[in-house]
């Protein structure tokens, strides 16, 4: 896996989080594919089986988020958040036969009822080669922010 290709599937992945094909969104992840956001306060080693997280979903509850996200009455997201991924300083960490590990650096800027929220942080991806396609079996993004003001919440996907 080259770091090229490993950029365009988390550019990819950014298109689709903007442009809201959260379904399409989901064909990126392998079937166990787990999204963790740990609260700000932790360190990146914790666990969510023992450690409060903002998100902490496995491949159930990542594909229920995804339909609430996708309702109307979803009313944290409805009307839709317009949002723009930025990804950079992408690095592959590790790498062997079975999986490799990459770290992103990014921000994702929400605007709603004239409202811009910035979320600014890393993320961790473990990611597969699936028939021949790069899926996502782990996406862990680490907050940088002291606390998430004003809303106190990430109702949109990071």
């Amino acid at each position: 896996m080259t770091r090229t290709e490993v950029e365009d599937l988390l550019f990819h992945e950014a298109e689709l989080l903007d442009t809201w094909q959260l379904h399409e969104w989901l064909t990126l992840f392998t079937e166990d594919g787990c999204y963790y956001v740990p609260s700000t306060d932790l360190p990146r080693t914790a666990s969510a089986d023992d450690s409060l997280f903002y998100i902490a979903d496995d491949p159930v509850r990542l594909r229920e988020r995804v339909v609430r996200l996708m309702k109307k009455t979803a009313h944290a997201e409805y009307p839709r958040s317009r949002t723009r991924h930025l990804v950079g300083n992408v690095r592959i960490l590790d790498a062997n036969a079975e999986e490799v590990r990459v770290a992103a650096a990014f921000i994702t800027y929400r605007m709603k009822f004239g409202s811009n929220d910035a979320f600014v942080g890393s993320t961790h991806y473990r990611l597969r080669r699936i028939e021949g396609q790069l899926r996502i079996v782990e996406k862990r993004c680490f907050l940088d922010l002291e606390a998430l003001r004003p809303h106190g919440r990430v109702s949109i996907l990071l």
